[in-house]
């Protein structure tokens, strides 16, 4: 007897490696999303930009457009938040915080509308610093 198995016809190729991609999704629902990543910053910060980001960014165009322009826009923040707490070592600090406060809420708010009417937003060049492109 042998150690091996039968000869018989050969296997099925496993299949391709990584997840099943998913199904694009219907122009409404990502609106939808991109409208909820982006007032979702002004509450969680980075975090919905980021998770809508790797979650959604194969789903279609118009989310991946949106997630990435608000996880640029989100750590842009990010870091002005971390600058303004440095700061306030010196009393401007206080300024820079309540500036940063904000444009946060100020573009945020313009983005999602943008998002719900089905437009694509870019936020101005000066407060978002393009790191994933």
């Amino acid at each position: 007897m042998s150690d091996y198995p039968p000869a018989g016809p050969p296997s099925t190729p496993p299949p391709a490696a990584g997840y099943p991609v998913a199904a694009p999704m219907r122009p409404e629902d990502q609106r939808l999303w991109a409208t909820l990543i982006h007032v979702g910053g002004i509450i969680f910060g980075f975090l919905p930009a980021l998770i809508g980001y790797l979650v959604l960014k194969d789903r279609g165009e118009f989310i991946r457009d949106h997630t990435k322009t608000a996880l640029n826009f989100q750590l842009t923040i990010l870091i002005g938040y971390i600058a303004g707490y440095i700061l306030t070592l010196v009393i401007i600090g206080v300024v820079v915080l309540l500036a940063v406060w904000v444009i946060s809420i100020v573009f945020a708010i313009i983005a999602a509308i943008a998002a719900n009417k089905g437009e694509v937003y870019v936020y101005p060049k000066w407060c978002a610093i393009p790191f994933i492109k």
